[in-house]
């Protein structure tokens, strides 16, 4: 029997580094609020994709994801400030087998946010206008049962 060769484990661990290091990163601001608890299981509930073309990608910080190109990454941040009592646009999207979610929608120059209202903690959702011209922003009802982990307070009227 031929003896098995040996990969020195420093190798291995080098070549594994390189391949991490080639991987896009979306570079995310932390929201005010990103360290309370219930922003993890937020984060960690959020589908691997949100249609075709919207594969996870890694972001670089803490309570936050992206789906898509790295350069223009749909981005959830969880732990923004939670809005108070608003004039915008708030919409109840009901999520498949699961609760609805209000979101105030603002669309400013072609881009777009969504963020929860009345829950905490409060979770945003960036769509950028390059996304949102080429396809419905119809995938936030995936986010629903992530996001249904924060308490609800307040609905929209």
């Amino acid at each position: 029997m031929l003896p098995r060769p040996v990969v020195p484990a420093a190798a291995t661990t080098g070549a594994l580094l390189l391949l991490a290091a080639c991987a896009p990163t979306v570079p995310v601001t932390a929201a005010p609020y990103a360290t309370d608890p219930v922003c993890a299981a937020v984060v960690l509930a959020t589908p691997d994709s949100l249609g075709d073309g919207l594969d996870r990608v890694a972001t670089d910080a803490q309570a936050t994801t992206a789906w898509g190109e790295p350069r223009d990454a749909v981005v959830l941040r969880c732990g923004v400030e939670p809005l108070g009592p608003t004039t915008e646009r708030c919409e109840s999207v009901t999520t498949p087998n699961g609760p609805a979610i209000d979101w105030v929608i603002v669309e400013d120059d072609g881009d777009w946010t969504f963020t929860t209202y009345g829950r905490e903690p409060a979770v945003q959702l960036l769509v950028p206008g390059a996304v949102a011209e080429s396809r419905s922003t119809s995938f936030v009802d995936a986010l629903g049962p992530a996001v249904a982990r924060t308490e609800q307070l307040r609905q929209c009227l």
